[in-house]
């Protein structure tokens, strides 16, 4: 797993957004919260619809808003659907499998397996309600 701007920009509108309730928030306030350049957020906001992750009303008054709740919205599959795979070798990928040539006997391979379980059980057990409540997977915070 590559986690690219995009990735980290999409969760920190969804942050901004999350933490404005049912109310409406303009792009331009979503940019100066989150120092996402509003080109660049437009494009993410349009993907994050488009999966239903958030909607949006045009106009005067018009700005965005989640379609979901925070505690549905789960943190993996949005990262999933920006990013791709969590496995962070092709050759551990549960949905995108690339075969390599020393497979067979690979001793890296149950390392990069451990990463991929591990991230995915992180980022699948966290939600956006866990992450504005700062509740990031109590069993590693010791929570």
């Amino acid at each position: 797993m590559k986690l690219s701007s995009r990735g980290e920009y999409a969760l920190r509108a969804l942050i901004c957004l999350g933490g404005s309730g049912d109310k409406l928030v303009s792009i331009g306030e979503i940019s100066d919260r989150t120092l996402v350049p509003i080109n660049y957020l437009e494009q993410l906001l349009l993907q994050l619809k488009r999966n239903g992750y958030v909607q949006s009303k045009r106009g005067v008054n018009g700005g965005y808003k989640l379609s979901k709740m925070p505690g549905e919205i789960i943190i993996g599959d949005v990262i999933r659907y920006l990013e791709g795979p969590l496995a962070p070798m092709g050759c551990v990928s549960i949905t995108s499998y690339e075969s390599c040539p020393l497979e067979e006997g690979c001793l890296l391979k149950p390392l990069w397996a451990l990463v991929r379980d591990t991230v995915a059980e992180l980022l699948d057990s966290t939600t956006l309600k866990d992450l504005l409540d700062g509740k990031v997977y109590p069993r590693l915070s010791g929570s």
